[in-house]
């Protein structure tokens, strides 16, 4: 487990994940809302090489895809989808192999569609520091 006292030292751990990862690899997200998912996507994304100026929240447009230095990336926020049958009907176990990495806010929406080798990113706010987050990353 990580303690991260500000955004910066968040990004630096995001950073930190992200040069471990290759295609093929899938990222779940997990924290309540405003505990900073969004942010550690957008830090991933930036230390992949993505370049485009704007990585908005893909939670309207559900997914959003970018282009890396050296891989394809995936960004999902299943957060308005209220069942697997229609997480699945969206086709999103295409970008859970090469040449994507795949990140995902609110996976808890559909567990079973996550294989066993998910990399699982759990951030949680402090109750009593806003700024404060403990970041567990778990390999299976």
């Amino acid at each position: 487990m990580r303690i991260s006292h500000n955004e910066s030292e968040t990004v630096s751990i995001a950073a930190e994940l992200a040069s471990s990862l290759k295609p093929g690899d899938v990222v779940a997200l997990y924290g309540e809302l405003g505990a900073g998912k969004s942010v550690f996507c957008r830090a991933i994304l930036r230390a992949l090489g993505v370049t485009d100026e704007a990585l908005p929240s893909p939670t309207f447009a559900i997914i959003q895809e970018y282009q890396g230095e050296h891989c394809q990336v995936a960004h999902m926020d299943w957060y308005r989808l209220d069942a697997a049958d229609e997480i699945e009907m969206l086709g999103v176990r295409d970008f859970f192999q090469p040449p994507w990495i795949a990140l995902i806010e609110w996976p808890e929406r559909a567990p079973d569609m996550l294989q066993s080798h998910v990399i699982r990113v759990y951030i949680l706010p402090d109750a009593n520091d806003p700024e404060l987050r403990s970041i567990e990353i778990e390999r299976s």
